[in-house]
């Protein structure tokens, strides 16, 4: 497999060794930089609560720990890892017994551990979480079991990091004593961690800046609050979580007796004790900086640590997007490089002359269907449109919100008139609805004059409007007869269609 430029191995495994869980991720490294998961796997450690009790990992600690390991080292083995990266955070930082701890993983796995600092934990959470997002300047925080890093940005690069002990395990150990906690355990809590933002100087949102999140705490709220409500995207990368929201969730969390708590619809088994600090500890967080919002990201120190392997920076949201859509595009047989970039050539000159000039977002999202509507050809020719829009809102694609890729599955779903329709709600509303359509019959027209083109042609095509009717000229056009495909053009448009062959 291709590498795409860099040092970057064609797989690597990265093993997180974290306060609260454990994790290895196997990535294939794809164009630009791109990665594709080969293979994961999470395992509960809690060596926050070991060290909080003792200051040391201890023998409890360390047993699970390496049992962890053991099977993270054969997965990656399993998984043709070429490379394995290993890194701990703050439970083994702080720990009188972490050198020993890592020294012994070394001695019986071979894997190289490496203790992160904190701001080299904030530098990779940041690489890492923020690349995946269409976002330019904010406040991104990491959330971990032991500690919080919180950073700065401005133009896709960090500004300045805070390292602070507010993990959400760490806070609920220390202030949620009670089952369930008290309101005055909940007000300490709060009030602990105002002040330790305040003291570290911890900035406020400005004006145009996006507040986001990584961490298994913030995810797995988010997992939480999509669970309630209908909602289109499966994946959490992208997700957008009111504050609302997340008083909602945690007054709910602080409410409930543990047992009843770990049975809450979409709470991961493992963080039933740990979720209710850091939801507490996200929404002081977000009181503080002034968010009304936060953006989830599904990537983090991890990936950071695997794009950063060849000193990688953060490349634009556009480049981040293109290259997310070429990968998706790679990974089916049907997939054919040279007549997407053509549909999707033909589907841009229809969009600029028969959609408004408002409409950008409209525009490129039907780029991005025609880009990628042959993903549902390699499962079935007939039925493409409809598996294209379906694999399109449960796959990978960076750098896009979830209204935008929501966007892009509809408008291809749109382009076939028999598909069954899906609800969208609330990333696509009703009134979108006769936009959408309208993109769709643009993307259905781009596939049909595609098809009737020689192969290894460039296309050049020109829109007409006059009134009444539109002309539309595409030079290397061997012959087209309207069909159907004109009635349902005459009947978005309130205009004739008129195609014109060589």
């Amino acid at each position: 497999m291709p590498r795409g430029g860099g040092s970057l191995p064609e797989s690597v495994a990265v093993i997180d060794v974290g306060s609260n869980s454990g994790r290895v991720v196997v990535y294939a490294r794809e164009a630009a930089g791109h990665l594709r998961i080969l293979a994961s796997a999470r395992a509960s450690l809690r060596l926050v609560e070991e060290l909080d009790d003792r200051g040391r990992l201890g023998y409890r600690g360390i047993e699970r720990a390496m049992e962890a390991l053991r099977d993270f080292h054969a997965i990656a083995r399993g998984a043709g890892a070429r490379r394995v990266v290993a890194l701990a955070t703050a439970a083994a930082r702080e720990a009188a017994d972490g050198a020993l701890f890592i020294a012994r993983v070394r001695r019986e796995l071979g894997i190289r551990v490496q203790i992160l600092d904190s701001a080299a934990e904030a530098r990779f959470g940041f690489l890492g979480a923020v690349r995946g997002l269409p976002v330019e300047s904010g406040l991104l925080f990491d959330m971990g079991g032991g500690s919080m890093q919180v950073t700065h940005f401005r133009a896709r690069r960090a500004v300045r990091s805070f390292g602070l002990r507010l993990g959400s395990l760490r806070l609920s150990h220390h202030f949620l004593l009670t089952d369930p906690p008290t309101r005055a355990e909940v007000r300490r809590l709060r009030e602990h961690v105002l002040a330790q933002l305040e003291e570290a100087g911890v900035p406020r949102l400005r004006a145009g800046e996006v507040f986001a999140g990584t961490g298994g705490s913030v995810r797995n709220l988010a997992k939480m609050h999509r669970h309630g409500r209908p909602y289109p995207i499966t994946r959490l990368h992208g997700y957008e979580l009111s504050r609302g929201g997340v008083r909602e969730i945690a007054e709910t969390l602080v409410s409930r007796r543990a047992r009843k708590r770990e049975r809450l619809p979409g709470l991961n088994q493992d963080r039933g004790d740990s979720i209710a600090g850091g939801a507490c500890g996200i929404l002081a967080l977000m009181e503080h900086v002034g968010a009304e919002r936060v953006l989830v990201s599904g990537q983090g120190v991890r990936e950071g640590l695997a794009y950063g392997i060849d000193g990688a920076e953060l490349p634009s949201v556009p480049d981040v997007r293109d290259a997310s859509v070429r990968a998706l595009g790679r990974r089916f047989a049907g997939f054919d490089a040279h007549s997407a970039e053509r549909r999707a050539g033909l589907a841009r000159a229809l969009g600029a002359a028969l959609l408004p000039r408002g409409a950008a977002e409209l525009r490129e999202a039907l780029a991005h269907a025609a880009t990628l509507l042959d993903v549902g050809r390699s499962v079935d020719y007939f039925d493409r449109y409809e598996h294209a829009a379906d694999i399109l809102l449960a796959t990978e694609l960076d750098g896009f919100t979830h209204r935008e890729v929501a966007l892009v599955s509809a408008i291809t779903r749109s382009g076939d008139a028999d598909a069954s329709p899906r609800p969208m709600q609330p990333l696509v509303a009703a009134a979108d609805r006769e936009a959408v359509e309208r993109a769709g019959v643009l993307l259905a027209l781009a596939d049909d004059l595609e098809h009737r083109c020689p192969r290894g042609q460039r296309l050049h095509a020109t829109v007409e409007n006059v009134p009444g009717r539109s002309r539309v000229r595409v030079r290397e056009l061997a012959g087209w007869r309207p069909r159907g495909l004109a009635g349902r053009f005459a009947a978005a448009f309130g205009r004739e269609l008129e195609v014109a062959a060589r």
